[in-house]
C-alpha cells in the first residue's frame, strides 16, 4: 500500500500539503505498517477507530483513518472526523495566555490574584491522619506556577485524599458553571501542595483560561476564535461540535472493552456554559495539525504570525528543574514547560524521541508530539479512555520507526 494516496479524498483548501514519505525523509513501507497494525487492532475491537497523522518538513507524509467513528451505529472513520481532545486543549490555552504575555499584559512571576482576586491568600492542606491542618501558602500562586503545574492546584480525580474529596464536594467539575464561577469556587478550597514546590496536574490550565478571559476582556472560545483558529485556518475547533457537523463526532465504546465499565465523554453537543481551559475543545486531526506546524515554525504559519520565535523557545524549555512529581504522568526524563512536557535525555524514557521533543496528550486517548530535532509532528485521535497509554507508546514508538533520513 502507496500510504501518501490515502491522503484525505476530503481535505479541503486549510489542511496542510501532502508529499509522498520518501520526499520529507519518511518510509511507505514503514508507515503502511502502523496502518496495518491500527488496522488490525480496531478489527480486534480494543478501540472503535483512529485518525492518524504524521508530517515532516511541513508537509503530511501519512492521514488515515481507521475502524468506526461511531460504533454504535457502524458509521464508518473519516479523516475529518472531529474529536474531543480534552486536555490537548491545554496547550492552545497557554499559547492564547503567552500571546497576551507579548502583549505585556502580565508578568510570568505575577501573582494570580493581582488578576483573580478569589485566589488570593491561599491555604494549604496539611494532612495529619486522617485529618487536615490548613496553613498559609508559603508564597502566592504564580502565573508560571499555572502555567507549569506547580500551583498547588489538583484534579479531583487524581487521588482520594481530602482535598480530591472537597473539589468533588464542590462540583469543581460541573459544566454548569461560568469560568468565573470555578476560580470562585477553588478560591474556597485548600491547595495540595504549597506553590511551587511539586509538578501536580490540575485544573491550573482552566485558571489560565479564566485569566485570558480577563484580560482580553472576551469570553475564552472568543478570543481562541478569534486569535488562533481564525488566523491558523482551525475552522472545526470549539467548545462544542455545530448541528450540521454532529454526523463528523467520533464517540467511544458504550462499554470499555479490556474492563466493561461505561465510558461517558463530555457532551460536546451544545455550546457549554463552562468554556474548560483545561479539557474542553473539540477539534481534528488536519485543525490541530495548524497548530502543531505554526509551533514548528516558531510561531508563525502561512503568513499568520501568532508568536514570536523566543517565545516557543520559553513554552518549550523545561520549567521544573529539580521540582518533580506525578510519575505517572511527567515520564523518566522529561521536564514540563508553559503548556508541554519536555524530553530532556535522549534516554531513560521508555518511547524514542529526541532531546527537545514536547508532546502532550487527552483523557480519551488523543496524543501528539513535536519534534524539532526531526521537523516532525505527530497526531493520534481516538475516543478510547481505558487504551490511551498503550495506543501513545504504540504510535510513537512506530512513527519514529518510520524515520529513513
Amino acid at each position: 500500500m502507496d500510504v501518501a494516496l490515502h491522503y484525505n479524498p476530503l481535505m479541503t483548501s486549510h489542511l496542510l500539503p501532502a508529499a509522498a514519505p520518501e520526499d520529507i525523509g519518511l518510509s511507505s513501507a514503514r508507515l503502511a505498517r502502523l496502518a496495518t497494525v491500527l488496522s488490525d487492532k480496531v478489527d480486534l475491537g480494543h478501540v472503535p477507530g483512529a485518525v492518524a497523522l504524521v508530517a515532516r518538513r511541513g508537509r503530511v507524509g501519512f492521514f488515515e483513518s481507521f475502524g468506526k467513528r461511531d460504533p454504535g451505529s457502524g458509521a464508518p472513520m473519516h479523516t475529518d472526523a472531529i474529536f474531543r481532545i480534552y486536555s490537548m486543549t491545554k496547550p492552545i490555552v497557554s499559547a492564547a495566555a503567552m500571546m497576551l504575555w507579548e502583549e505585556g499584559r502580565f508578568l510570568l512571576n505575577d501573582p494570580i490574584d493581582k488578576y483573580l482576586p478569589d485566589l488570593a491568600e491561599r491555604k494549604v492542606a496539611l494532612a495529619t491522619g486522617t485529618e487536615i491542618e490548613l496553613v498559609p501558602a508559603a508564597r502566592p500562586i504564580t502565573i508560571q506556577d499555572l502555567l507549569r503545574h506547580t500551583s498547588g492546584l489538583t484534579y479531583e480525580f487524581r487521588g482520594s485524599g481530602p482535598v480530591h474529596k472537597m473539589y468533588m464536594s464542590a462540583r469543581i467539575y460541573s459544566r454548569n458553571q461560568s469560568n468565573a464561577d470555578q476560580v470562585a469556587a477553588l478560591g474556597k478550597l485548600p491547595l495540595l501542595e504549597q506553590p511551587g514546590a511539586r509538578w501536580e496536574y490540575s485544573r491550573s490550565t482552566d485558571v489560565i483560561g479564566r485569566l485570558v478571559e480577563v484580560l482580553s476582556g472576551m469570553s475564552l472560545g472568543d478570543y481562541l476564535k478569534r486569535s488562533i483558529f481564525a488566523p491558523l485556518g482551525m475552522t472545526d475547533t470549539g467548545f462544542h461540535v455545530p448541528e450540521p457537523h454532529l454526523g463528523r463526532l467520533a464517540e467511544a465504546f458504550a462499554q470499555d472493552p479490556d474492563t466493561g465499565a461505561a465510558v461517558q465523554l463530555i457532551n460536546v453537543r451544545d455550546a457549554p456554559k463552562f468554556e474548560s481551559g483545561g479539557g474542553g475543545l473539540v477539534s481534528t486531526a488536519g485543525d490541530y495539525a495548524r497548530f502543531l506546524q505554526m509551533l514548528l515554525n516558531n510561531g508563525t504559519l502561512d503568513g499568520a504570525r501568532l508568536l514570536g520565535r523566543k517565545t516557543i523557545e520559553l513554552m518549550t524549555a523545561d520549567h521544573l528543574g529539580t521540582i518533580t512529581g506525578a510519575p505517572d504522568l511527567l515520564l523518566p526524563g522529561y521536564g514540563f514547560g508553559l503548556g508541554f512536557a519536555v524530553r530532556l535525555q535522549a534516554g531513560i524514557a521508555h518511547v524514542p524521541g529526541s532531546v527537545g521533543q514536547y508532546f502532550w496528550g487527552g483523557l480519551a486517548g488523543t496524543t501528539f508530539w513535536v519534534d524539532p530535532a526531526e521537523q516532525l509532528f505527530a497526531i493520534m485521535l481516538i475516543q478510547a479512555p481505558g487504551q490511551r497509554d498503550y495506543y501513545r507508546n504504540l504510535f510513537r514508538d512506530m512513527v519514529y520507526a518510520a524515520i529513513a533520513d
